[in-house]
C-alpha cells in the first residue's frame, strides 16, 4: 500500500516556534521556525519513506467558520513578527525541495488534509498526518493515522483509532460529536455551558450523536443536563458546524506532482543562504544506520501499521 504523507503547515510551524530558541541567520533573519519545520519534515521522510508528500498551510483571510461564529479564534494571541516573516521562508523552502503545497482563502489547512485525504483514502492508500492539531483526529480510520510531535520536535507518537480512545474516551468518528456537547476553548466555540468533557463522552456513549441525543432527551437522568443540553441547542449545533473538518472542498490536485523522490538540490541552496548547515548535512550528507539501528526505528515509528 502507498503512502501519502500530509504536514499540516502551520501546525508544524507553530510546534517549531515554541520548541526552539530565537536563533537567526548572519543578516538577522530570524530562522527558528524553518529549521525546525525542515528538521521534522527530514525526520518524518526518514521515518516513514512516504510515496507522495504534500504540505498544507492555512491563510491570512477569514474562513468559513469565522462567519458562522464571530468570535472563533477571537482569543487567540497576535502572531508575533519573528514568527510571521518566517511563514514565506517556509514555503520558499518547500518550492525549493521541490515539495508541493497548497493553501485557499476561505477554508482552514485542516480542511484541505480532509479534502485530500478522503481523496487519497478512496484510492487505497495509508495516509499519514503530520500535526500537533487534536482536531485531525476525526479524520482517522483503519489507514489514515496521525503522528503527533511529543515533547517539543524530538518524538512522536502515532494515533490511530485505540489510541484515540485511550486519549479522549471518544472513537474518532464521535469527535465531532463531542467537540459539539465540549465545545473548544482553544477554538474558542462554547458547545453546551456546562457539559464538560466527561459529560459528553458518557453522553456519546449512552445516545451515539448529538441528533440521537436531541430525539432521546427523555432517556437521560439528570434533569440538570437535559435543562442544559435544551437551552444550549443553538450553541451545540453551531459548535458541531465548527467542528467538523470539510473533505470535500475544492481544490484543484495532480496526484503525481505530489511524488516524492528526495529532496530537489536547490534546497541546499536555499540552506547554505540561511547557514543551516547541520541540516545540509542531515539531509544530503545523512549517514546510514546500521541494521541495529534501522530495525529499531522500523519498530519504534511503525509499529502500529
Amino acid at each position: 500500500m502507498p503512502t501519502l504523507l500530509l504536514i499540516d503547515g502551520n501546525a508544524i510551524m507553530h510546534r517549531a516556534y515554541h520548541a526552539l530558541p530565537p536563533f537567526k541567520s548572519a543578516d538577522g533573519t530570524p530562522t527558528n521556525v524553518v529549521y525546525g519545520y525542515l528538521s521534522m519534515l527530514n525526520k518524518v521522510i526518514t521515518d516513514f519513506k512516504p510515496d507522495y508528500l504534500i504540505s498544507c498551510f492555512d491563510t491570512p483571510r477569514p474562513t468559513f467558520r469565522n462567519k458562522l461564529f464571530k468570535k472563533y479564534q477571537i482569543q487567540r494571541p497576535k502572531i508575533e513578527d519573528e514568527f510571521i516573516v518566517q511563514i514565506p521562508l517556509v514555503k520558499e523552502a518547500l518550492d525549493a525541495a521541490g515539495i508541493e503545497r497548497l493553501e485557499k482563502d476561505g477554508f482552514e489547512a485542516d480542511d484541505l488534509i480532509g479534502t485530500i485525504t478522503r481523496i487519497f483514502e478512496t484510492n487505497k492508500f495509508r495516509i499519514i498526518i503530520l500535526t500537533g492539531d487534536k482536531d485531525i483526529f476525526q479524520l482517522i480510520t483503519d489507514n489514515v493515522f496521525v503522528a503527533a510531535p511529543q515533547l517539543g520536535l524530538a518524538n512522536i507518537k502515532i494515533f490511530n483509532s485505540s489510541e484515540v480512545e485511550k486519549k479522549l474516551d471518544v472513537s474518532p468518528n464521535q469527535i465531532i460529536e463531542y467537540k459539539a456537547l465540549a465545545g473548544d476553548p482553544s477554538d474558542n466555540y462554547p458547545g453546551a455551558s456546562g457539559i464538560g468533557p466527561k459529560t459528553a463522552s458518557k453522553l456519546i456513549h449512552q445516545l451515539g450523536t448529538v441528533d440521537n441525543i436531541y430525539k432521546n432527551l427523555d432517556k437521560i437522568n439528570s434533569e440538570k443536563i437535559k435543562t442544559i443540553l435544551e437551552k444550549e441547542k443553538e450553541n451545540v449545533y453551531l459548535s458541531k458546524k465548527l467542528a467538523m473538518i470539510l473533505t470535500d472542498v475544492d481544490i484543484n490536485l495532480d496526484i503525481e506532482k505530489l511524488k516524492f523522490k528526495g529532496f530537489d538540490k536547490k534546497l541546499k541552496d536555499f540552506l547554505e543562504k540561511y547557514q543551516m548547515d547541520s541540516l545540509i548535512r542531515r539531509i544530503f550528507n545523512q549517514r546510514l544506520n546500521t541494521k541495529k539501528e534501522e530495525k529499531k526505528k522500523s519498530s519504534d515509528q511503525i509499529g502500529l501499521f
